[in-house]
């Protein structure tokens, strides 16, 4: 297997770097743009934590509900799952497909770095079949390519929260850590423009 993949996540991460530091559309306020624009940061990229999996398509399928941080809320179909292993130990998790995108998958997840070295309230995953397939029709479960939400950075902002069903109980040293700031607009630090 070629790493090449480690080297479009390289690339894929310093352009989200970019696009924050500088972009207008940017979910960092401006006054921590530029120059005063901290970074992100990431765990080392760990080849154990990407997984080839097919996805597991339920029966039933079923539309949920999803809270988000303000209050709202936003519905998705809970597709089907992905079933693999870290350490010997068996994890799962629900992909969900946000009604009226048939072709892509959230796979949001909680694990026990959240408080601690990544965003407390849970890292995203996006899965498009053009980028996250394999010839023999597996989906790539990536979790180098965690990312973390854009309340992380700002609080003005509206978040889906993780469901029940995908809090691991299980460390993913994988992919984004948590935002070296405050977010903006929280405990009164920053201020939206």
């Amino acid at each position: 297997m070629t790493e090449d993949w480690i080297d479009e996540l390289r690339e894929m991460r310093q352009r989200k770097e970019e696009y924050f530091r500088e972009h207008p559309h940017s979910p960092i306020p401006q006054d921590q743009q530029g120059e005063a624009f901290p970074g992100l940061e990431y765990f080392e990229v760990d080849p154990d934590l990407r997984f080839e999996l097919p996805l597991e398509e339920h029966d039933g399928k079923e539309e949920i509900t999803v809270e988000t941080t303000a209050d709202g809320e936003q519905h998705y179909i809970n597709y089907g799952r992905f079933t693999f292993e870290i350490d010997g130990e068996e994890y799962s998790l629900q992909a969900y497909q946000p009604i009226g995108e048939e072709e892509r998958f959230w796979v949001p997840f909680r694990d026990e770095t959240n408080d601690d070295e990544t965003y407390g309230a849970g890292r995203y995953l996006d899965l498009e079949p053009d980028e996250h397939t394999t010839p023999d029709g597996n989906w790539i479960l990536d979790f180098n390519q965690a990312y973390s939400p854009t309340c992380a950075y700002n609080a003005a902002y509206e978040c889906p929260l993780i469901p029940i069903a995908n809090w691991l109980e299980v460390r993913i040293e994988a992919g984004e850590k948590d935002y070296p700031r405050e977010p903006a607009g929280a405990h009164g630090h920053g201020h939206q423009h």
